[in-house]
């Protein structure tokens, strides 16, 4: 008898083009907290997350009884023919707890790129300018401007040119691979805007700075609280708008409810996905009210965005890290994960480096620490490795070579420390350069 995973793949690969990437070759039957269970029963522990979107975990009960209680009332009566108090009251809340006491204004789109393409296009709208700058190794979404904005070019970017217009990248801090201190290497940074205004486009066809305040794709990249602030500094002196894309660092992940947070900067609009439903699709715009009222009524917005049941699900989220001790679980999470992989960076001489913030961690896999020289091929055998004896577990950096833990802030401490152990089995079996 053939068995349902093989059906499902049979099926999969007749049905599906080869372009949707699956980290693990199996299919999910039903999921909790931080467990899955695939079709044959096999469980795993999630430290994936569905890259970074179940902070409140698989099926929280207080979602899932919101969204049966709205199923009764309505689904989707469209905002934009009727409105609908869910929305109001989630745009709410979202102005309340962004950073800034500024009056703020929200409205809802369907995913991260959606929300990266319309800040952007009310940045552009507010300020009467055009250009937009990103970062290198920043990750913006998939659709065409933040594919554009997006600085990796495979498997993003490559083969579907041309791109938009008006973008430009500039060098973001990556301590680690560069070998200067931080100050010197923020200074140097810094100080490349000017010499950008002044070669390259001047300032005043800016529109806005589009800013991740941890790189996610690019590698769990942190920069330091005197370069964000830097750009700050920077946007203010030349009227240029800040962009802070929170869609994978939002909603506790970094141990605060936004990672901004972190640095002390209050951005003038913000983008935020992911995490904030618990795995339903929605996505916000957040920012300054006399900003965001720029456009006219039609145009923003879309025929699905701020739906009725993404709405009630990010309020019952955004009521668990506020009221269930979900964004001080990250920190503890943290802790654990970022103490193990130091062992593990002592311990094994192809781990060149390790890094976090909150609930954001990730360790980075090289040939030679000296050279720091990345081996992507030993961090695809260890993602795969993983997944095969149940922790589900991704990649990610321009070189990839990073392995990233995004695992649901409900993962109880035994789920967290029977993950972490199976990841070092893999590691101890896969490669024998160990350090004692």
């Amino acid at each position: 008898m053939v068995k349902r995973l093989e059906q499902l793949l049979k099926r999969k690969d007749l049905s599906v083009p080869r372009g949707p990437f699956n980290t693990i070759h199996s299919f999910v039957e039903r999921a909790e907290g931080a467990v899955m269970v695939d079709v044959e029963g096999k469980e795993y522990i999630d430290f994936a997350g569905a890259i970074g979107t179940l902070n409140a975990g698989h099926c929280p009960p207080k979602v899932v009884e919101a969204l049966k209680d709205q199923l009764d009332k309505y689904i989707h009566p469209c905002f934009h023919v009727m409105m609908y108090e869910p929305y109001i009251e989630l745009a709410e809340k979202l102005n309340e707890i962004t950073p800034g006491n500024h009056h703020k204004k929200t409205f809802f789109l369907n995913s991260g790129a959606e929300a990266v393409e319309n800040a952007v296009k009310i940045a552009r709208k507010y300020t009467g300018k055009k250009g937009i700058i990103s970062f290198e190794r920043g990750f913006h979404g998939r659709t065409l401007l933040a594919m554009s904005l997006t600085s990796k070019v495979k498997p993003y970017k490559y083969g579907f040119g041309p791109f938009a217009p008006d973008t430009y990248k500039m060098p973001y801090p990556y301590y680690y691979r560069d070998g200067r201190t931080s100050d010197e290497m923020d200074e140097a940074i810094l100080n490349q805007f000017e010499n950008f205004f002044l070669g390259e486009v001047p300032s005043d066809e800016i529109a806005a700075i589009l800013l991740e305040p941890v790189q996610g794709e690019g590698g769990f990249v942190i920069p330091s609280k005197k370069f964000v602030q830097g750009i700050r500094r920077i946007c203010d002196q030349h009227n240029i708008l800040l962009i802070a894309d929170e869609v994978q660092t939002g909603f506790g992940r970094t141990g605060k409810m936004f990672a901004m947070e972190h640095f002390d900067v209050v951005p003038d609009l913000m983008t935020m996905s992911k995490s904030i439903a618990a795995g339903l699709p929605i996505s916000a715009v957040t920012g300054r009210a006399e900003i965001m009222d720029t456009p006219a009524p039609g145009e923003i917005g879309g025929t699905y965005g701020g739906s009725p049941l993404g709405c009630v699900a990010a309020l019952k989220v955004i009521e668990m890290l506020e009221e269930d001790g979900l964004i001080e679980r990250a920190n503890m999470i943290g802790e654990k994960v970022m103490g193990t992989f130091r062992k593990w960076e002592e311990r094994f001489e192809f781990i060149g480096n390790v890094r976090g913030l909150g609930a954001m961690c990730a360790l980075e896999v090289v040939k030679d620490r000296k050279t720091k020289e990345p081996d992507s091929d030993l961090t695809k055998k260890i993602i795969s490795t993983c997944n095969e004896n149940g922790v589900a577990v991704m990649g990610a950096g321009l070189y990839s070579n990073v392995i990233r833990i995004l695992s649901p802030l409900v993962i109880t401490d035994e789920q967290l420390e029977k993950g972490l152990n199976i990841m070092e089995e893999q590691l101890l079996k896969i490669n024998p350069r160990v350090s004692f």
